[in-house]
């Protein structure tokens, strides 16, 4: 059993009803509508779909959004993608959020086009924003949501494949799946990971 002193310490140290939700990208007009940003395009469309604009804090853009008694922080890093792990342990830091509140949204080249994945933890799997947030954390035990960009590359081409436009085809499709990906974060924020990977992973 806890004791006093440990409960009041353990609920000063993180708020349980507080989520930090991370959109993974790269800052500049040239990064705009790229599939390595898709992180940054479904913040942008809960933006929008809450009419809360983004503000310039350090280490990235935020908004705050407080739905069904839970204070929701989202955070699009402007450190650009390598760096991204020095603005989340900011603000996870600052915010106090538990590693079960942190969520992360970002690209996967290993998952067909629209294809999402939430997971607890795991390996960076050469994703360089993933291995900097784990870098700067420490740890690799947070939550993740994977969206799905496929990997239509020739060998050596990777590079240029991410930080390219969608295809007409995809984009035909896209904001179905962003908004696809948008109930999944909010079904993690109620119901949390199990309950959120059991549904629809």
């Amino acid at each position: 059993m806890f004791s006093l002193t440990q409960f009041f310490k353990r609920n000063k140290s993180s708020d349980m009803n507080k989520f930090l939700i991370v959109g993974l990208g790269n800052i500049g007009i040239d990064y705009v509508m790229t599939r390595h940003n898709i992180g940054f395009e479904i913040l942008d469309q809960i933006s929008e779909n809450y009419e809360v604009k983004f503000e310039s804090r350090r280490f990235g853009d935020i908004i705050k959004i407080k739905k069904s008694g839970k204070s929701l922080i989202f955070l699009k890093p402007n450190t650009f993608m390598n760096l991204s792990g020095k603005a989340v342990k900011y603000w996870k830091n600052k915010e106090r959020i538990h590693n079960d509140n942190l969520l992360v949204i970002l690209d996967d080249l290993n998952l067909d086009f629209g294809i999402s994945r939430l997971r607890k933890s795991g390996k960076d799997g050469g994703h360089n924003g993933l291995k900097s947030i784990n870098e700067w954390l420490g740890s690799n035990k947070y939550c993740r949501l994977r969206f799905g960009i496929g990997n239509d590359f020739k060998k050596g081409s990777q590079t240029n494949y991410v930080l390219e436009n969608w295809s007409d085809e995809e984009s035909r499709s896209l904001s179905n799946h962003i908004d696809h990906n948008i109930d999944i974060i909010f079904h993690f924020i109620n119901h949390g990971v199990e309950n959120t990977m059991n549904k629809y992973n």
